[in-house]
């Protein structure tokens, strides 16, 4: 494969803006959701259970456990972590010299301290997906810091032999991701993705739909189904290119996983997890293609390289054969030229499904570990290349951490995978069960499959919280990103992540008592929580009982369906269903008897520490300065400052100096010279008909 510098610089940075995004996120929500006033507070779920310090921290693993030092409470820890979070992250986006191991280290330690005490509100797919990346990404970057000059980096640029193998990883966890969310989908046996109707519904019934949702939820029925089909080429047939050995297949690749990521991020608000997405699919780029070097030899200089050329053409036309031939086969697409649209259906069975999905699992293993087994194939080349005998030793050193680390990390890996074909999972390797049962707890491996099943075919259903003073008159509590109001735009979140109003959004999909968290909230709410009413509404006039706390609490379902065209002035239509959640007061037996069933009473309050301590009182104040801000428009305010650091960067940073442009503008050498060069290169890459010229060491 070639060079991957840049593209490993360009994930590293994609992380690092994930990151700033989910602490920033995170920070705007930490007092209504786990402060001592919060829906869930955080100081529950760390109670020392009388074990050693390092036993204590093994099994979970947070540095939450530290912060009675420092004078904080869980809470006020967990702001700490957010906020030295998202400034270190910023700081990696910016700074190349920070994009260092222990940088990333720091980072992911951050965040899965969050995680262990994030509770329901952070057991979502992407924090996992994060959490694996973040691990990944510093594997990936560099063990020191990159030197300044260019001239420098260019020396140093071959001695590394073993740096593509982490990042090898990240493509990995791409098709893991890709797959996997491809083959629940159909292994649900949800009929809405088996009829390829499921996009009927999506639009409407997805958590947090965007104005764009709308349009594309009144397109034709015919365009849904096909794009339904193009969902599952794109999350099926298309991952295992990302290991083909021709370049413009794994350029393919990426350009399909993009435009399905930019789709899905204009026509729903998934926080990060797209973002996150986009950022694992650098792992199919090289060096030549985001450098746009497009130079062509007019005519293979020998004839091997002419033969590889022609059988690289021939395997990409046949793979392009292929998958149509099998799209049109499996989904029996008809074209329609009178009513002008393409009729599609599914042509096989479930079990049909089953039987190839049994076939071939345990074969895309193989597929990845054969890939792998090259890529250490190519590191240890790389290695012999080295010159002198200390450098030899410290590459070596290197490669045989870095590669028992990959070879173990891809192991841990296929026991998840295999969750979604219990029979291989029956006969994957008791070692790598073992393995993986170690490590779990830190979030090294995941599963995966999102939109398994498609939820609100028959409208979506919505929780409606209302208050009273008398019991009589109630007015509805509206929250500032989920449908409500059927008056109002949905409006556009990403990358932030409401995660009250996700959790609100799962509560419709079944009785309160599926969600205890939920009768801690109107506890809340009853109470007159601050913390928990920002939340709810950031400006304090906009939400109905601001003066005085409501003295009745209670919760309605609706079902929610997107207006049609043509109705002026409304978005939404509803209907009102049943009764989510009876009408409870202060003192109210059903309501204490559900807090008791569920452990949310305060039985113990939380201990006072001293609010004098100089960190607690800087936190306070970050609090108070920041609060007035919606969490959009501070995540949309880091990304403005880094844009606008980076264009004065561009437009201030130092020119070229004579020296590199005389080089620049200096005549190529002979090919005798170049052909000299290309001894200590890796193997050359079998990836298409255009070669391209290798970097120098």
């Amino acid at each position: 494969m070639a060079g991957s510098r840049l593209p490993r610089q360009l994930f590293l940075q994609g992380v690092a803006a994930v990151f700033m995004f989910a602490f920033a996120s995170l920070y705007t929500q930490i007092p209504g959701l786990y402060g001592p006033e919060g829906i869930l507070p955080a100081r529950r779920t760390l109670r020392p259970q009388g074990k050693g310090r390092w036993p204590q921290l093994w099994e979970t693993p947070t540095l939450l456990w530290e912060t009675p030092l420092l004078g904080l409470d869980t809470a006020q820890g967990l702001e700490l972590l957010s906020l030295l979070g998202t400034l270190l992250a910023l700081g990696a986006l910016l700074l190349h010299q920070l994009r260092h191991f222990l940088v990333y280290l720091l980072l992911w330690a951050a965040y899965l301290s969050a995680y262990q005490v994030g509770q329901v509100f952070l057991y979502f797919q992407w924090d996992s997906l994060l959490l694996e990346t973040g691990f990944l990404a510093l594997l990936v970057a560099p063990l020191r810091l990159p030197p300044r000059h260019k001239h420098a980096q260019g020396r140093l640029a071959g001695v590394l032999p073993h740096e593509d193998l982490p990042f090898w990883l990240v493509r990995w966890l791409l098709f893991r991701l890709m797959f996997a969310s491809g083959v629940v989908k159909l292994t649900s046996r949800c009929p809405a993705w088996w009829g390829l109707t499921a996009l009927t519904y999506h639009f409407e019934t997805q958590c947090l739909p965007t104005p764009a949702s709308w349009f594309a939820h009144h397109l034709p029925v015919w365009l849904h189904k096909l794009s339904v089909v193009a969902t599952f080429l794109i999350e099926i047939a298309v991952p295992p290119l990302f290991f083909a050995p021709v370049r413009r297949l794994r350029l393919a690749a990426f350009y399909s996983q993009v435009l399905l990521q930019v789709l899905i991020i204009i026509t729903g608000n998934y926080n990060f997890f797209n973002l996150l997405t986009l950022v694992l699919t650098t792992a199919l780029l090289d060096d030549a293609h985001l450098a746009g070097n497009s130079r062509r030899k007019k005519t293979p200089s020998s004839w091997p390289k002419a033969l590889l050329a022609l059988l690289a053409l021939l395997l990409e036309l046949a793979v392009y054969g292929l998958l149509a031939f099998g799209v049109v086969y499996c989904f029996g697409l008809e074209v329609d030229w009178e009513q002008h649209s393409v009729h599609s259906k599914t042509t096989f069975t479930f079990h049909q499904f089953s039987q190839w999905l049994k076939m071939v699992t345990l074969p895309t293993m193989w597929l990845g570990a054969a890939s792998l087994a090259w890529e250490l194939l190519t590191a240890l080349w790389r290695w012999t290349q080295v010159r002198g005998w200390l450098q030899k030793f410290c590459a070596a050193v290197q490669l045989s951490v870095f590669g028992m680390a990959t070879v173990a990390l891809f192991t841990i890996s296929l026991v998840p995978y295999s969750y979604m074909e219990p029979s291989t999972h029956g006969r994957l390797w008791t070692g790598a069960h073992r393995l993986f049962g170690t490590v779990e707890h830190l979030q090294l491996a995941h599963s995966y499959g999102l939109f398994r099943r498609m939820t609100g075919l028959g409208g979506r259903p919505e929780v409606v919280l209302e208050g009273s003073y008398d019991g009589h008159h109630w007015t509805e509590i509206e929250f500032m990103y989920k449908p409500g109001n059927v008056s109002r735009a949905p409006p556009i979140v990403a990358p932030h992540q409401p995660r009250l109003d996700w959790q609100m959004w799962f509560a419709a999909l079944g009785p309160h008592t599926h969600s205890p968290w939920f009768t801690s909230l109107v506890l809340r709410l009853l109470q007159g929580k601050e913390p928990v009413i920002r939340l709810i509404q950031n400006h304090a006039p906009r939400y109905p009982f601001h003066k005085q706390p409501p003295t009745y609490v209670r919760a309605q379902r609706y079902k929610y369906r997107f207006s049609k065209p043509g109705e002026q002035g409304q978005w939404w239509r509803r209907q009102w269903v049943e009764e989510f959640f009876p009408s409870v007061s202060l003192g109210d037996p059903t309501l204490d008897m559900l807090l008791g069933q569920f452990g949310l009473q305060d039985k113990s309050p939380p201990r006072p520490r001293s609010s004098s301590s100089t960190l607690a009182q800087a936190l306070r104040w970050m609090r108070k300065q920041l609060s007035p801000l919606e969490a959009p428009a501070l995540l949309w305010g880091l990304l403005g400052t880094v844009v606008a650091i980076r264009l004065m960067q561009a437009l201030l940073g130092p020119q070229s100096s004579p020296r590199a442009k005389e080089e620049k503008h200096r005549p190529a050498p002979p090919e005798d010279s170049v052909a000299a060069s290309k001894q200590a290169s890796p193997a050359p890459d079998v990836s298409s008909g255009s070669q391209t010229p290798r970097r120098k060491k």
